[in-house]
Parts: structure tokens; C-alpha cells; sequence
């Protein structure tokens, strides 16, 4: 048996290893030792996460996939859910999160009937609290969308403020004939980013 870490936050903004400390901790008190970390920054909402399928795909029968919480893993539309939690179970994956005490007790059972009990159990903690994440993640946009829509017929909104540092580490880039994956390898930003400040200074793609 190997433990994975799966480490995940939504922006390149919000810092994806700020769970390490607890999930290092967790498995030292349960005498574990996590193999490898698999970190990205992507949302939990979309199936495009090249680090969460590449731990799938090294991972094998038995094996661990240790997280902080179950939205770290979830805040997918239920038919996303089937398939990525159809992935897990048919690899045999456990899924053990530090939000989850009845998934702890996958570390330990050792016969057959003991631990299929525990992951019939824990099959449906986990998609009960696939549920919730995602039920908070479409609260929380609706929220959002909500205040904007009431910031703008007050004539108060005005959108996300400019980064201006960043802007103009790209426009020094830019202008210094760096491509944009480049520039994106370099400082991390999105291309919609460099397509803003290439429009400004009228600087095409390369």
C-alpha cells in the first residue's frame, strides 16, 4: 500500500500547499509515509485536472489517496462525480480526507468483510459530501452574481482590480519578444491576462 497527497486550490492566486502541514501530520500519526505529492491549481468544479488523473493513473489496488477535504477531490455536477468516483473504485483506490473520520478507518481493517463494510460506508459519506461541496460551490456563485448584479444597477461596480505589477511584468516581457507560453511558464499568468496588456500596447501573439 502507498499513500498519495493530493494537494489543490482553485486560483493560481490561493496557495495549493497550504494543507501540507496536516496532511504530513496525519500520516505521521498513523505511521504512514506519503510516496509523492500531486499539487495544481484548478478548480474542483471541472474535470480537467492533469495532476488529480495522473495520481489516478500511478496509483494502484489498495493504495491511498490522502486529502484535506473531500472538495479538494469534488465540487462537480453529479454526472462528472459518477465518472471520476466510477475511475477511483474501479482502479481500488482508497480515498482517506482528514474531513472524513469513517474513510480513517480504511487504514487499518485487515479482513476482507471489515473493510468492505467500511468502504460501503465511506462510498456513501463520500458522495453525500460530494453533494454538499458542490451545492456550496453553485451557492457561492449564485451569491456572487447576485452582488455583482447589485453593484451594477447601483453603479458601483467595476470589476476585478488590475493587477498592475503583474501587468507590467508582462508588458516587460512582451516587449522584451517573449512568447506568451513563455510568459506564462515565467510568472504564471493566464493568456487572457497577456491578451489584455498585449491589446493595450498592440502587441500580437506570437
Amino acid at each position: 500500500m502507498r499513500v498519495w497527497g493530493y494537494l489543490r486550490a482553485s486560483t493560481k492566486e490561493q496557495d495549493a500547499d497550504r494543507a501540507f502541514n496536516e496532511l504530513e501530520t496525519f500520516a505521521h500519526s498513523h505511521d504512514l509515509k506519503v510516496s509523492k505529492y500531486f499539487k495544481e491549481n484548478e478548480s474542483g468544479a471541472s474535470l480537467q485536472r492533469p495532476q488529480l488523473f495522473l495520481l489516478l493513473e500511478i496509483a494502484e489496488r489498495g493504495d491511498i489517496l490522502l486529502c484535506e477535504q473531500i472538495d479538494r477531490i469534488s465540487r462537480l455536477t453529479g454526472q462528472d462525480w459518477k465518472t471520476l468516483r466510477a475511475l477511483i473504485e474501479s482502479k481500488g483506490i482508497r480515498v482517506v480526507s482528514l474531513d472524513l473520520p469513517t474513510s480513517h478507518q480504511l487504514l487499518n481493517v485487515q479482513d476482507e468483510f471489515t473493510s468492505r463494510m467500511f468502504e460501503a460506508m465511506n462510498a456513501m459519506m463520500l458522495d453525500m459530501l460530494a453533494a454538499i461541496s458542490r451545492k456550496d460551490y453553485e451557492d457561492r456563485r449564485r451569491r456572487q452574481k447576485q452582488g455583482i448584479e447589485k453593484a451594477k444597477n447601483e453603479k458601483k461596480y467595476r470589476g476585478r482590480p488590475v493587477d498592475e505589477n503583474l501587468h507590467q511584468k508582462i508588458q516587460e516581457l512582451l516587449s522584451d519578444g517573449k512568447s506568451w507560453s513563455k510568459i506564462q511558464t515565467l510568472i504564471g499568468c493566464s493568456r487572457a491576462t497577456i491578451a489584455k496588456v498585449a491589446k493595450k500596447s498592440s502587441l500580437a501573439e506570437e
